[in-house]
């Protein structure tokens, strides 16, 4: 299925959102997806604001008016979607490096590592995505077998989590401090010492092919329907050129919105790289996977193990009292229990310095926050804080089988990822992926939060729709769009559903899916587990077309 547009006449135009020529486009004869109007079937465009929803009789008056005019052709348009957490550069190193997710063991590894080594002699080698539980032959490779299986080229394979990697001997060379830091373990690197090989990897990369792939990664999410993304930068991760590269990509007419994160206590410093705050990965811990994320029991699978506190409480709050102070959005990485206590109450004790009315105003932010009790999610909601979280992680790691259950314990290993509580407390909830630990998505994140491992946990698709698209938005303290209507950004994605849309709820005691136009309700695709997801057709971000399905 394709769209059909009538050609614009020849004229000059100005930059969408600049001063020059207005351009108007109309969209007809589909279904939009807004509030203003849940009936409606065309909207009018004028350079990046949405000006106009409403039904077929009343857009035949914008016809001669508009500078051009699409036929939906009965497609869905609605936001597009906002990914909360990103890493773009590391997104496009793993979308051209080894997908070693699923791998089956160690000797597997090895063999894909050579494979590679023929297919590109004497290129660095980057992969992502292996998870050592289950191998039959071990856990990570040591970097003599790296060296043998690579011809000696630099390799770095970071676990699905992206806070252990394994490297090679050429790599260890390349920079000779990675086997002194703290966290290195005979090729295996957490830490310190994964900060420096990780840098040490990036520098093997070419600085033109690493544009190339920041900017297929960028696109690529536009093919997704994601219309912006939080790049999630800090100084353990990149340096401060790929991120003010990265911000600069972002602001290029025809690719998705960027919105920078710092992840720094210097607030004068992330003030001058552009970023929305200091904040994102700030770590206050690390991940379940690794058992780095900090917990107040140990892990079931490693008694004597509780994780790692990167700051305390007295350093946090220092640092939410500095960014409230300067304006900006504070915030932190925190996983287990005990690392999402010190964050929120870092933050409260803030608003005891600052006022209450600064803090909420700031909006600062939390990534993750996996483990987290009744008590603090009403903290969130007091004080106003974001939660930025990512539905795809329960997805593969959640439910009575999975992962956080072998780490944790089935009492604490199915409580993770409370997104109904921290709804039900209203919390702003903000989805993301963290890519490259899961893959860019839409829908299929939508779906992953509207059937939560935990059922109990699982939120209505309306609800994850919002916090997939105007969520993002809100977290960046942008509150004029993610909604089609008039005033509103225009950022949307146009999808292929070729079938009657629906309203579902997350409660199976009460009827699940419901067709009635007579509810008012803006209806979406059907998200539940066997369904076919939509096809994006076409992406606009700010009134600019970022993508279109050949």
């Amino acid at each position: 299925m394709g769209l059909a547009s009538r050609d614009p006449p020849t004229r000059s135009r100005g930059e969408a959102g600049r001063i020059g020529e207005v351009t108007t486009t109309l969209y007809r004869n589909g279904r939009i997806h807004s509030p203003a109007d849940p009936f409606a079937t065309a909207m009018l465009v004028v350079d990046d604001t949405v000006a106009w929803v409403g039904a077929e009789g009343a857009a035949r008056t914008h016809v001669d008016a508009a500078d051009e005019v699409v036929d939906l052709e009965d497609a869905l348009v609605a936001p597009a979607f906002v990914d909360a957490h990103v890493h773009l550069t590391e997104t496009g190193l793993a979308r051209d490096g080894l997908d070693l997710t699923g791998i089956a063991g160690r000797t597997a590894l090895l063999d894909l590592v050579a494979q590679r080594a023929k297919e590109r002699p004497g290129e660095a080698i980057l992969g992502f995505g292996w998870e050592e539980d289950g191998w039959p032959d071990g856990g990570a490779p040591t970097p003599g077998e790296l060296d043998r299986a690579s011809s000696d080229t630099p390799v770095y394979l970071a676990r699905r989590d992206v806070h252990t990697a394994a490297v090679s001997g050429t790599l260890l060379a390349a920079d000779r401090s990675i086997a002194r830091a703290d966290g290195y373990d005979d090729g295996l690197v957490r830490r310190d010492a994964h900060h420096r090989a990780r840098q040490a990897a990036r520098s093997a990369v070419p600085a033109g092919r690493m544009a190339e792939l920041r900017e297929q990664a960028l696109r690529h999410a536009a093919s997704l329907g994601i219309g912006a993304v939080h790049e999630i930068g800090a100084p353990h991760i990149s340096d401060p050129a790929d991120f003010t590269a990265v911000l600069a990509l972002g602001a290029t007419p025809g690719l998705p919105d960027v919105i920078g994160y710092w992840g720094a206590t210097a607030v004068g410093e992330a003030q001058a790289l552009g970023a929305a705050g200091a904040a994102g990965d700030l770590n206050l811990d690390g991940s379940i996977g690794s058992r780095s994320a900090r917990l107040s029991a140990p892990y079931a699978d490693a008694p004597g193990e509780r994780g790692r506190a990167y700051l305390d409480l007295p350093a946090a709050t220092e640092h939410v009292v500095a960014c409230t102070r300067a304006g900006i959005q504070a915030g932190f990485h925190c996983i287990g229990d005990e690392a999402v206590r010190t964050a929120v109450e870092a933050i409260a004790a803030a608003a005891e310095v600052c006022g209450l009315a600064a803090v909420v105003g700031s909006r600062h932010r939390l990534e993750h926050v996996e483990m987290i009790d009744d008590l603090l999610i009403a903290e969130l909601a007091r004080l106003g804080v974001a939660a930025s979280v990512q539905p795809a992680f329960d997805a593969l790691w959640g439910g009575p089988d999975g992962l956080y259950v072998e780490r944790l314990g089935p009492d604490r290993g199915v409580a993770l990822n409370p997104f109904a509580a921290m709804a039900r407390a209203g919390v702003l909830l903000a989805f993301g992926s963290d890519s490259p630990v899961t893959p860019l998505a839409g829908w299929e994140t939508v779906r992953a939060a509207s059937q939560h491992r935990t059922p109990s946990q699982r939120i209505s698709a309306r609800a994850a729709f919002s916090a997939a698209t105007r969520g993002g938005w809100r977290a960046a303290r942008v509150e004029d769009a993610g909604v089609l209507a008039p005033g509103m950004l225009a950022s949307f994605a146009v999808w292929e559903v070729p079938y009657e849309l629906v309203v579902q709820a997350p409660d199976e005691r009460v009827a699940a899916w419901s067709t009635d136009p007579r509810a008012g309700v803006p209806g979406l695709p059907d998200l539940s587990p066997d369904a076919p997801l939509p096809r994006c057709l076409r992406t606009v971000v700010r009134g600019r077309t970022a993508y279109t399905w050949a």
